[in-house]
């Protein structure tokens, strides 16, 4: 379900065996400790966090993508704990947690101020926020497709809004931007960025 609202790869086949794709490397690097994932869908992404974390806690409203999940965190070694819960109601103590990722949900956040300031809420001193969100484009001709199809585009895929100003919601809740990389991929805009709270 989560592959066909947002249709991303997440791991590529090679010589190797599968590996990360580089966005999804990119996303994960260095993370350790305890490591929220929000709107978590059905937990491909699971396969792709690094040895360094110690726990992986997945927060899924969805019944049928937590239980896609579960069936995934039962393959790996790391520490997976999947929990039911509103994007703007996170079921974690304050402070709890050294990151949190955000992979295409920030995009379908109903209210996605409401969703940063549990983000904020959650995340340990010293805590980083990573994401990899659609992100309104800079060429004006291109953001205003995306807002014209929005209202079906949302309907279609899981309330994503892909003309949704990330960066900004993000700075706007708080959070200073580390860094951040542009892209796009099947012609909509997208960010994979590294956020702190100020």
């Amino acid at each position: 379900m989560e592959q066909f609202h947002h249709p991303r790869p997440v791991r590529t086949d090679s010589r190797a065996g599968w590996q990360p794709t580089p966005e999804r490397r990119r996303l994960l690097a260095g993370l350790s400790g305890r490591v929220l994932e929000i709107g978590a869908g059905d937990g491909v992404k699971l396969s792709c966090y690094p040895d360094s974390v110690d726990e992986v806690v997945l927060v899924e409203p969805d019944p049928f993508l937590r239980a896609a999940a579960k069936g995934v965190a039962a393959r790996l070694a790391t520490p997976v704990r999947i929990l039911d819960g509103d994007l703007r109601h996170l079921p974690v103590e304050d402070s709890c947690c050294e990151a949190i990722v955000c992979s295409l949900v920030l995009c379908c956040a109903a209210r996605v101020e409401e969703t940063l300031l549990e983000v904020r809420r959650v995340l340990a001193p010293g805590g980083e926020l990573r994401f990899y969100e659609h992100q309104r484009s800079g060429n004006p001709a291109l953001a205003l497709a995306e807002s014209l199809v929005t209202p079906v585009w949302s309907r279609a895929a899981g309330g994503c809004h892909p003309a949704r100003d990330t960066v900004v919601a993000v700075q706007q809740a708080g959070f200073v931007i580390d860094s951040l990389d542009r892209f796009a991929f099947r012609h909509f805009s997208h960010v994979l960025g590294v956020a702190r709270p100020r």
